[in-house]
């Protein structure tokens, strides 16, 4: 196709409209606060802290870092801490010191950790006990100055935090007994940072709030530099979409998803908290029991989830007991949301799923579909100030309804990468590697990601269609469909499935299924049969490791 055959097109969300005194994200704190101070802010394994308990105990930790600590505006601070009440604490009281959070995943190993906290270049650390094992193997090789340990319990009033921290410690043994040396204990920081007098400190504007790695599954992670800016735009787009069905200082929003994960972080501690919402942690959502009890105890309006666990608690009877009364507003986000499992959370909650589409380069929400305007199987609009396009192979812009690489443009945009020559950004924009349509009537589909796109005998495969279609036949729990080299076709479709609960899938019936509904040559060649697909931290199905085990057998 030559340049005189393309018609470029730019769809855009609608005009942001900005707030003067939103300069950063402590504004936002400070002002979200004041206004819901006796508020319940954010719960978690039975506590509550409401947002001038908050509020408090951030500044404590301010206080602590500017004036024991010795750590300058700008040093870097690892987080490395699961869903709980310090969460919340800690970052917020980081910013405010002037502190650039590096979020990192508690669940890394050694060698994970050791790249991010050296690429990154932090100072300190605050980690969840139950991960000092792997911090000090990390110590050998990296100088952390400062290292501050929590343990579960510790926002907890008595006696539950001794329940939680001595059982911890003495009965389910995964948390040491003794804190290692020069550590200092949370509750010790927050007891010395008592004070009179607001801590003055902070950032804003284009100043890096946030490195938010990326990339961990496909290549060497990079630190995406969220500003303040960046993230209180994203706030901002995301209160224009979902504003409508939210009422502020009245929602009770369940939070399963890693806080850690800037989708969560983005939606909960900054959305949810500019809206006064009380957000309930789900410490360990992959403890379904529990996770089930805690719903049936704790009413709730709003819930922030993605396919993987949508999927997982509609298949639940206990689940499927609650009351379901009061919630009306369901996300997704984080991974594409199948329509099979969209169908069956809204029968069992009569609440239907928004399924929006972000990057961690993007802080990370990028389009939402609106509230009363959901198109299934779409990815939404582009929010507010958004400018999106597609580019072919070359970098030229596509026409409307042309599969292409979707491209971002916006006041949610990153910095660019911490330390990389390659800033992650063509001309502006920041190219997502995921193929999409731009569809005439403003809303975008998801085909597939670039790099797990098929090519057989000359014919794109996109993973996603054929997933869609193996998850409505009546005996599929899960699917993931990926290319394996073939010396014939070039790749040939492979799908992995995992049945469900006292059904049989049979390959020969889902071959004939898929022929029903797909071309030939998008029909898998081959079915293997698991009782669980690997995913990430956050529910994403690992292609590469399928792609891996396949080749493993030549």
């Amino acid at each position: 196709m030559s340049k005189e055959e393309v018609v470029p097109a730019v769809l855009e969300g609608p005009p942001l409209v900005v707030r003067d005194d939103y300069r950063s994200i402590l504004d936002v704190f400070d002002v979200a606060c004041r206004q819901y101070a006796k508020r319940p802010a954010f719960s978690c394994m039975g506590a509550t802290l409401r947002f001038d308990e908050l509020w408090q105990l951030a500044d404590r930790f301010a206080r602590w870092v500017v004036e024991h600590s010795g750590m300058a505006p700008g040093e870097r601070l690892a987080v490395v801490l699961p869903n709980l009440l310090q969460y919340p604490v800690v970052v917020f009281g980081a910013l405010r010191a002037g502190l650039v959070v590096v979020n990192t995943n508690p669940l890394y190993t050694a060698d994970e950790m050791r790249h991010q906290f050296e690429d990154a270049g932090v100072s300190g650390v605050v980690i969840f006990a139950h991960m000092l094992d792997t911090l000090e193997k990390v110590r050998e090789y990296v100088a952390i100055e400062h290292v501050i340990v929590t343990e579960v319990g510790d926002l907890h009033p008595l006696p539950a935090r001794l329940k939680y921290n001595l059982g911890a410690r003495w009965v389910t043994r995964q948390a040491p007994r003794r804190h290692p040396a020069g550590a200092l204990a949370l509750r010790d920081a927050l007891h010395k940072g008592r004070g009179t007098t607001p801590v003055e400190r902070g950032g804003s504007g284009d100043d890096v709030a946030i490195l938010q790695y990326t990339g961990g599954t496909t290549g060497t992670p990079k630190g995406a530099m969220l500003s303040h800016a960046n993230l209180v735009a994203n706030m901002l787009q995301t209160g224009e979409v979902l504003g409508s069905a939210v009422k502020r200082g009245e929602e009770t929003i369940i939070a399963p998803l890693p806080v850690y994960h800037i989708y969560t972080f983005t939606v909960n501690c900054m959305f949810g908290l500019e809206s006064g919402c009380h957000s309930v942690f789900i410490a360990n959502p992959r403890d379904l029991d529990g996770f089930v009890k805690t719903l049936a105890k704790q009413p709730f309006t709003a819930f922030i989830g993605l396919n993987t666990l949508f999927a997982a608690l509609v298949q639940r009877e206990d689940f499927k007991r609650l009351d379901f009364s009061a919630l009306h507003l369901s996300v997704s986000g984080g991974m594409a949301l199948n329509a099979a499992t969209a169908e069956r959370w809204e029968r069992v909650t009569g609440s239907a799923v928004l399924e929006g589409y972000g990057m961690t380069e993007t802080a990370p929400v990028v389009c939402v579909n609106p509230p009363g305007a959901l198109q299934l199987g779409s990815i939404g609009r582009p929010v507010a100030g958004t400018r999106l396009c597609v580019m072919d192979e070359q970098g030229r812009q596509l026409d409307l309804d042309t599969p292409g690489e979707l491209c971002i443009d916006g006041p949610q945009v990153m910095q660019g990468y911490w330390q990389q020559e390659d800033d992650g950004l063509v001309d502006g924009w920041v190219h997502s590697g995921d193929i999409a349509v731009l569809q005439r009537d403003g809303y975008v589909r998801i085909v597939d990601r670039k790099k797990d796109m098929i090519v057989t005998s000359g014919f794109n495969v996109y993973p996603n269609e054929v997933e869609e279609v193996l998850m409505h036949h009546e005996a599929v729990y899960d699917a993931a469909v990926v290319g394996v080299p073939d010396e014939n076709c070039g790749e040939r479709v492979v799908a992995f499935i995992v049945a469900q609960r006292g059904a049989t899938a049979d390959a020969a019936a889902l071959k004939s299924w898929c022929h029903e509904q797909l071309a030939g040559y998008k029909v898998p060649r081959r079915f293997e049969f698991r009782d669980k697909l690997p995913r990430s931290n956050v529910g994403k199905v690992l292609r590469r490791a399928l792609r891996d085990e396949i080749s493993s057998e030549k």
